[in-house]
């Protein structure tokens, strides 16, 4: 994995030195460029595969006429470069990154279809005078980029085209408003107004005709397969995790408590027995690491464990650097400094991420599912909130467990969830961090304006779950899962989090034949009688622990309470200040008052709120008006 920048369109060697030394940490072992007079082209290596001077990027062709800079890992590389030399193509080095090069010079823009693999590339068509940009099916790597005065620029990080002189650092309010849905911005508009991602399963290209984007790859849910698909599933994971383990460098895994990344170890443990593993937890909740611990020591792997104290916060500066943009998950402080720990001892890491959206391992899914056989069903349900509301908010934690403990704030989400007819209302009023209403109130006047041009749940709704009366709600969801939390939240939080410390995170569970065969997977097969990952726990089962495929999902605990009531609360008086508000614009001080006022008496509701609006105001403080924040 690396770090990768470059432009078409005008010839500036500084500033291109200057992008690419952005990106240092992505690749510390060894930087590089290729320059023209119209195309620039940058480098940070972070050495896996042949770790010689011949894996120097950018790699051309034998003649320099194409050239390319890659991100990632090519997982059928040798496959590839077997069918390259017998139609006469030369290599001269042993990196994956070469057959990409012969790929297109082969097969044209077309080769990305031929890629197994984690990826974000260029390649620069010399005689066509043509730049060729593509990133991975599921957005595994990022791909950033922009066009200014008839100039394309890319990187793999934004903070790096923040570099270009002139550049424009201002709010966009359409990726602010899907933010405080999902403390995530999932569109291909970025934070940053007229910057881009090129998104999951995409590609660009750019030259004498301007500018296109294209899709080459989509997921599609059509439950086909036959019964009975463990052995096929059982085989696709473990090549999937074999292809995987390609390494010239140490490799290790995340391990936590669960099924997914004890899946990752079982399957790795038939393929060799030398494993590190590392797990990270709290000084005041260690369930996670003995949970981990016991699949370590089944597996006997060279185990070690992270623990956290409440200081760690004081990473939260830099990791908030590190992600680009805004992310409300606070699983990325421990994210981060578990990767920082395991980077003393290995380079790659496996992680177990993607399993969830693939095999419906999310409370959300069974919730909506008890709802549309049940809920949908009771005549007059609008008429239940004036009896629910009558009910203390703590006995709603017996049938409510998802939401926990979110006391009377929570309530009134659970009140929308039972009395909605709407699948797609039911479902944002459990994941929304904000819905609709508190959007609208939490907005400052001009935010509330661009707020009303797009209404998140009307868009959610008109993507994935239109059909009200559709039979296979459980893929619609699925759907919904990986297109939306997945690559913008979960998968940029690892990468951006091992990245900042030069470590390559990949992920089994989304080598793009396992996705395509789940979603071929009967929705039964992926939860039956409100047990998830049903086929999942069915074909791991004989490789785990005693009992550790019955073992149910249990949420990483992160210590934000502790967090807003000690380390954070002088930052959260400056930044969630009435005055500093005032002067942004970009939120309401009445409400911003109204959630800490309230924190006390709805922690977690509340807690998620104002987490995601702290980190949108320290975001805020570093890359917009660009200064520094300590804790």
């Amino acid at each position: 994995m690396c770090g990768i920048t470059g432009f078409y369109g005008t010839e500036d060697k500084d500033l291109l030195l200057k992008m690419t030394s952005l990106l240092e940490h992505r690749g510390p072992d060894q930087s590089s460029h290729y320059t023209d007079e119209v195309v620039s082209l940058g480098h940070r290596r972070l050495s896996i595969i042949d770790l010689s001077d011949d894996g120097k990027q950018p790699i051309s062709n034998e003649d320099g006429t194409i050239w390319v800079v890659f991100n990632g890992e090519i997982y059928n590389y040798k496959e590839l470069r077997q069918k390259l030399e017998e139609k006469g193509h030369r290599f001269k080095s042993k990196t994956d990154t070469e057959v990409i090069v012969h790929a297109y010079e082969e097969y044209g823009e077309k080769c990305v279809n031929l890629f197994n693999g984690d990826f974000a590339f260029a390649v620069y068509d010399v005689s066509k005078r043509k730049l060729f940009l593509a990133r991975d099916r599921l957005g595994i790597k990022p791909l950033y980029y922009t066009l200014i005065d008839g100039v394309v620029y890319f990187a793999s990080e934004i903070k790096a085209l923040l570099a270009i002189p002139g550049i424009n650092r201002k709010v966009n309010p359409k990726a602010l408003n899907y933010y405080l849905s999902f403390f995530a911005n999932p569109l291909r508009e970025t934070m940053f107004k007229g910057i881009y991602k090129l998104s999951p399963g995409h590609l660009l290209t750019y030259g004498k005709e301007g500018l296109s984007v294209q899709k080459y790859w989509d997921l599609e849910m059509q439950p086909t397969l036959s019964a009975n698909p463990e052995k096929g599933l059982f085989s696709l994971l473990s090549d999937s995790v074999e292809k995987r383990l390609m390494s010239d460098v140490p490799l290790g895994v995340y391990l936590s408590g669960g099924i997914d990344s004890g899946t990752v170890v079982a399957l790795m443990s038939k393929m060799t027995d030398k494993i590190k593993t590392f797990s990270v937890g709290f000084d005041f909740s260690l369930g996670e690491l003995a949970r981990a611990k016991t699949t370590a020591e089944h597996f006997n792997t060279d185990h070690q464990e992270i623990i956290l104290n409440a200081d760690s916060i004081k990473e939260l500066p830099k990791i908030v650097w590190h992600q680009d943009e805004p992310m409300g998950d606070p699983t990325s402080v421990p994210t981060y400094l578990l990767s920082k720990e395991a980077r003393k001892k290995v380079t790659v890491v496996l992680t177990g991420e993607g399993a969830d959206e693939q095999f419906a391992g999310y409370e959300q899914e069974k919730f909506m599912l008890l709802h549309q056989k049940y809920i949908q069903k009771i005549p007059f349900r609008e008429n239940l909130a004036f009896p629910l509301q009558k009910i203390p908010a703590s006995t709603f934690s017996i049938f409510f467990k998802y939401m926990g403990s979110l006391g009377e704030e929570g309530k009134k989400r659970l009140i929308d969830f039972v009395s909605s007819s709407d699948n797609t209302e039911a479902l944002m009023s459990m994941v929304a961090i904000f819905n609709e209403k508190e959007k609208k109130e939490i907005a400052g006047k001009k935010m509330a304006q661009e707020f009303s041009r797009e209404n998140v749940t009307s868009a959610i709704r008109q993507r994935f779950l239109s059909d009200p009366h559709a039979q296979n709600l459980l893929n619609q969801l699925l759907l919904f899962e990986n297109k939306i939390p997945l690559a913008e939240n979960l998968l940029m939080k690892v990468d951006k989090n091992t990245m900042a410390h030069g470590v390559e995170a990949r992920v089994p569970f989304l080598d793009h034949r396992v996705v395509e065969f789940a979603a071929k997977l009967s929705p039964d097969m992926k939860l039956r009688c409100l047990q998830d990952k049903y086929i999942l726990r069915k074909v791991i089962k004989p490789y785990l622990p005693p009992r550790k495929s019955k073992q149910k999902k249990e949420r990483f605990f992160v210590p934000v309470d502790h967090w807003l009531k000690d380390q954070l609360q002088p930052l959260s008086e400056e930044l969630l200040s009435e005055k500093l508000l005032r002067k942004q614009g970009h939120f309401n001080p009445v409400y911003v008052q109204k959630m800490l006022q309230r924190y006390d008496s709805s922690p977690l509701f509340y807690g998620r709120q104002i987490w995601t609006v702290l980190n949108f105001q320290m975001w805020h403080k570093i890359f917009i008006e660009e200064e520094k924040l300590r804790l």
